[in-house]
């Protein structure tokens, strides 16, 4: 039996992985589904909640279990994961990032001021569909693209779920977005790395997805022909993917790098 660790994005909270959980369960793994600060049923505001808090919540999960865990990841929750997996590196057997950021080793301020950009999202629908208080430490995608951007190829019940639940986005100079974060090769770096990329992404663009993962290259690459919501679109593939980057199902053709 592995123990999975599902962490969601932007906007969601623990509840969105409500198909893939059950999956996991019935194939005999323990899984552990956090909110992150302000998300789901943690009430903390948007704008107190910081890169800290998010890195917290995941290590103290990750210090609670006996053996390394598979921590899977979605979207944006990328980047506070990988806060955790420099501070905990042992306690990871390995990362898995779902259509998500996927932040190359070092200091990632000193990357963008060098113009390197790894997180270059330009052909995305998100910035055009987005509402940023900064006086109130937030940001939004507005309800009218909710499922444009993110549901494409969801159904009308999934979209209304997710109608009712999405919540602000922490934004600030002290967000999991917006902090600081620095990596290194002898504890992120060596953590196995898979990344389960989606091809019909308009949140986190598919073109977005290829450059970080050839910046960076993960020990695998799989596909899924998904809108960004592939844990509601196609929570089958999605849960027999999740299985073959932990290791714990055998893979047939993919695109292993």
């Amino acid at each position: 039996m592995s123990t999975y660790v599902l962490v969601h994005g932007s906007w969601h909270g623990a509840w969105c992985w409500h198909k893939i959980t059950p999956r996991l369960e019935a194939a005999g793994h323990k899984v552990i589904v956090p909110d992150m600060p302000s998300h789901g049923r943690d009430w903390t505001p948007p704008g107190k909640a910081t890169m800290r808090m998010f890195a917290e919540t995941i290590t103290r999960i990750l210090d609670s279990e006996p053996a390394p865990v598979i921590l899977v990841v979605h979207s944006r929750g990328g980047i506070p994961v990988t806060q955790a997996a420099e501070e905990r590196p042992e306690k990871i057997r390995t990362l898995v990032y779902l259509a998500a950021y996927l932040p190359p080793v070092g200091d990632l301020a000193a990357l963008a001021q060098s113009g390197q950009g790894w997180a270059r999202n330009t052909e995305s629908l998100v910035y055009a569909n987005l509402d940023l208080d900064r006086a109130a430490g937030w940001d939004m995608l507005r309800q009218q693209a909710f499922r444009e951007v993110l549901y494409e190829d969801c159904s009308d019940e999934d979209v209304a779920l997710c109608n009712a639940l999405l919540t602000p986005e922490p934004r600030g100079p002290h967000s999991p977005t917006e902090a600081p974060l620095h990596t290194t090769h002898e504890r992120y770096g060596r953590i196995p790395k898979v990344y389960i990329e989606l091809t019909q992404d308009k949140a986190i663009a598919w073109e977005a997805q290829k450059r970080m993962y050839t910046a960076f290259p993960p020990q695998r690459v799989l596909s899924i022909e998904a809108s960004h919501s592939a844990y509601f679109s196609r929570p089958d593939e999605l849960t027999e993917k999740i299985l073959i980057a932990g290791g714990d199902k055998a893979a047939g053709p993919n695109r292993a790098r």
